[in-house]
């Protein structure tokens, strides 16, 4: 271990006396978590393992990211190794482990506010989805022809369903002699079917025999008349 490793060391055990853990000459652990998050948000903590090669502090340690946080994901972790990469790299030749893990906690806070805009942003979709869909309830399907021509196809067949489903109970509670009775009364034509049917053939005789058909009301009217006339009529004693 070269006695400049060996320095950072021991300043860093003097910082984080708790949070650091040295694994080997060459290799260490810190925890660090988020240090400056809203009141009562839940705060995140991941552990930075750095193995610090030959090189060091002129070439970048090997950095990993360790944690058992369900709040984090793997694609945080990747973004939170590319940005201690990209700060190292602007640190190479100085001791840069202290600069990593503050950095390392400050992007941690970020990504814990960043956790809470993305929660409040989906708990306003939600939000907003469960009000159109109330109001899609309450309004209703606005009504057009195909709409409604669909749904009097859909419910008359329904109806035809029903009917027949009610139809087969009712007979199955008949006697046979019931049932045929049954059966040969729904053959028979109801009074208004048999008044259509016996107009149409009166009509298509007129129509065949060129037969003039006659104006009741003009009867009527001229009886009217002859009433009116009679009752108009009076009679003196010198007639």
């Amino acid at each position: 271990m070269s006695e400049a490793l060996l320095e950072e060391f021991e300043v860093l055990e003097s910082i984080y006396p708790t949070e650091i853990q040295r694994i080997s000459e060459s290799d260490i652990e810190i925890e660090a978590e988020a240090d400056d998050i809203p009141d009562g948000a839940e705060n995140v903590q991941v552990t930075l393992c750095v193995h610090y090669n030959d090189a060091y502090p002129d070439e970048l340690p090997d950095l990993s990211l360790k944690h058992d946080d369900e709040n984090i994901t793997e694609r945080d972790l990747d973004d939170l190794l590319t940005d201690l990469r990209r700060v190292g790299e602007e640190n190479i030749g100085m001791a840069m482990t202290f600069t990593l893990v503050s950095h390392l906690r400050e992007t941690l806070s970020n990504l814990v506010r960043a956790k809470i805009e993305e929660n409040r942003r989906m708990e306003a979709e939600k939000e907003r989805l469960a009000l159109e869909e109330e109001e899609k309830r309450t309004r209703g399907t606005p009504v057009t022809v195909e709409s409604f021509k669909a749904w009097k196809a859909k419910f008359d067949k329904e109806m035809a369903s029903k009917k027949g489903r009610e139809e087969d109970e009712r007979l199955k509670a008949l006697t046979p002699k019931e049932r045929e009775e049954w059966k040969r009364s729904q053959a028979r034509l109801s009074g208004r079917q048999l008044f259509e049917r016996n107009k149409d053939l009166e009509d298509e005789t007129l129509e065949e025999e060129g037969a003039v058909s006659v104006d009741i009301s003009q009867y009527d009217r001229t009886n009217n008349e002859e009433e009116e006339g009679e009752e108009g009529l009076t009679f003196s004693d010198s007639d």
